[in-house]
């Protein structure tokens, strides 16, 4: 069956949704498709089924682009702001976690929900297990064959996404459609993801699988002060998520264990006031007592008093725990990596209306654009404000 419309949104995700009701709402005639039995998914599994939809402190900082200023037009045009009272006006209940990241107290269901009912009452239709089978251009227009027929648009929204979770259907259709209008695709890697370590400090951190603590992980382009945790097969929790999106195969990782003190301080005070306190006692003091002891195992650290440890053995301790560092053998991949870093350039693409400055009526939002967000809520943000930006323009 043939239909003809004005805007084609390829991708029932969060940026292909709230750019359909956008449009809709501006009079165009507008289809989404995708080929999910279910729309939103990503958005259904985020933040543990809670969603966190936005961060209060959004700015442009807060985004990795080889081209760091496309993101501001759009950010400053819809803003976190913006989508709340979108969320409030449809009654969605909703707190801050931590950083301001806001989470739905019932379900991301609600988001997905509203989405909709957007997309409804705007006339937005949306079309699920639909198949992209070949898109052409031709006689300005998008010839678009699917498993459902074939769809004519004047407007082609390309908002399918990255890699990361395939099992939730990522594709690379998005890069594809990109190169087949002569796009080119910053290359892609998997990013806001859990490290895994070589086999030699796998085994010896083994024990401490589920353990968390408070920490700063840096490297020289960026740091992070959230929770690290060890698990099964390395390094996971916010921090280390974070950094992750810093991170090149091969560097080492820099992690402060003790980032609100001053080890070496600490412990030539406390030689003075508790001499016959042993080391590694001290140590466990600080720490969970399996992580105290794997650190003092690996560093060699002698099980002695504090009166018998002279300053170089001191200062030795203070820097490891100030700069503990290991080299992860990988991430855990797109498998489990909540975005994908790189994409379509962003210099072939207007920072304000989202269309490609190569193929008229061709556009792209969400993650597919060379635009990755932190963790916290700062991808969604970046998907309602791209989206906004291309259904006020299409």
């Amino acid at each position: 069956m043939s239909s003809v419309v004005d805007v084609l949104i390829i991708g029932a995700g969060a940026a292909g949704l709230h750019c359909a009701a956008t449009a809709a709402a501006r009079g165009r005639s507008v289809v989404v498709i995708d080929h999910a039995k279910q729309a939103g998914k990503k958005i259904l599994i985020s933040g543990g089924g809670r969603c966190n939809f936005t961060n209060m402190y959004t700015s442009p900082e807060n985004f990795l682009s080889q081209n760091p200023h496309f993101c501001k037009s759009a950010l400053s045009r819809y803003t976190q702001w913006d989508f709340i009272a979108l969320a409030q006006k449809h009654g969605i209940a909703y707190h801050e976690k931590t950083l301001g990241q806001l989470f739905c107290n019932e379900s991301a269901k609600d988001i997905v929900r509203m989405l909709m009912d957007e997309c409804d009452a705007s006339g937005a239709r949306v079309q699920l297990r639909t198949e992209v089978l070949d898109v052409a251009f031709s006689d300005g227009r998008y010839q678009v064959k699917t498993s459902a027929g074939l769809v004519s648009a004047h407007k082609l929204v390309v908002a399918c996404g990255g890699l990361s979770m395939p099992k939730l259907g990522a594709t690379p259709l998005g890069y594809q459609l990109a190169e087949q209008f002569g796009h080119n695709i910053i290359p892609v890697r998997a990013g806001l993801v859990p490290f895994t370590l070589h086999d030699t400090d796998k085994e010896h951190y083994a024990e401490l699988s589920g353990l968390a603590v408070d920490v700063v992980a840096e490297n020289d382009r960026a740091s992070f002060k959230e929770a690290m945790l060890f698990t099964h097969r390395g390094l996971s929790g916010p921090a280390m998520l974070q950094i992750s999106s810093y991170w090149l195969p091969g560097e080492p990782l820099s992690v402060n264990l003790r980032p609100a003190a001053d080890t070496y301080a600490d412990l030539t005070e406390l030689r003075q006031q508790r001499p016959r306190v042993g080391l590694r006692t001290v140590i466990q003091e600080w720490f969970p007592k399996r992580l105290a002891l794997a650190l003092c195992e690996q560093q060699g650290w002698p099980d002695k008093k504090l009166a018998d440890c002279n300053n170089t053995l001191l200062a030795e301790v203070a820097e490891t725990l100030h700069q503990w560092r290991i080299k992860p053998n990988g991430t855990e991949g797109y498998r489990t990596a909540e975005v994908t870093l790189g994409g379509v350039n962003t210099d072939q693409v207007s920072s304000k209306t989202m269309e490609s400055k190569l193929q008229p009526g061709l556009f792209f939002i969400g993650e597919v654009l060379d635009v990755t967000g932190w963790l916290g809520g700062y991808n969604f943000q970046w998907a309602w404000s791209s989206g906004y930006a291309c259904g006020q323009s299409v």
